[in-house]
């Protein structure tokens, strides 16, 4: 299992609204917010929301060595053997959930839920490999729904995070031959909408 670690590209927006993307903006805002943002740009009624950037997550996984950690275990891991994977996508899971959360990631996404109106949202994983050719992503990671307060859509954002390293996304993944590479297969941007105008099922 071959793997790669990114480094984080400061160029890159930690959080933009959905209106800032569309088809070429896959490595940045994921599946989910690249077609939003193309829907937008065709006319469509497109919800207003905002994406939390691969840029954020890669930043996240710079922090507190977390980066180093991850690729310790993955190294480590035994894909046949179930024990192995359910310590290791414990352990990253648990990591991500502790790991300190940047101020910027933090400040940027509060600003963007308050403009909002700090309604209700759907809080939703928007992985850059959602579809492959021969594989399906859907449902590998986590959706958050009615997700009301700036703590619960910060911890909703942080649980869709932890998603991708659930056994059965792992396990997933192996099965489909899925090169573990982060800067590019599994880094996901969260999408926040108000769920009282959630009309798209993309």
């Amino acid at each position: 299992m071959s793997i790669s670690l990114p480094s984080n590209n400061p160029s890159s927006p930690l959080v933009a609204p959905l209106t800032s993307f569309d088809r070429a903006s896959l490595a940045l805002a994921g599946g989910k917010g690249a077609n939003l943002g193309e829907l937008f740009r065709a006319g469509f009624d497109v919800p207003a929301g905002f994406v939390i950037t691969t840029a954020a997550y890669d930043l996240l996984l710079q922090t507190d060595g977390l980066q180093a950690k991850v690729q310790e275990m993955l190294v480590s891991m035994q894909v046949n053997n179930l024990a192995s994977v359910a310590e290791i996508s414990q352990w990253i899971r648990t990591a991500i959930q502790h790991a300190s959360t940047p101020d910027g990631i933090a400040d940027e996404a509060l600003k963007a839920y308050r403009q909002l109106g700090s309604a209700a949202v759907a809080v939703r994983s928007s992985a850059t490999a959602e579809d492959l050719p021969e594989a399906a992503f859907a449902g590998q990671q986590e959706t958050f729904l009615n997700v009301l307060g700036e703590q619960a859509m910060l911890d909703a954002v942080r649980a869709c995070w932890a998603s991708l390293w659930s056994e059965r996304a792992i396990l997933y993944r192996a099965r489909q031959n899925v090169v573990i590479i982060l800067s590019s297969i599994l880094l996901e941007s969260i999408m926040i909408s108000p769920i009282e105008k959630l009309k798209f099922g993309v």
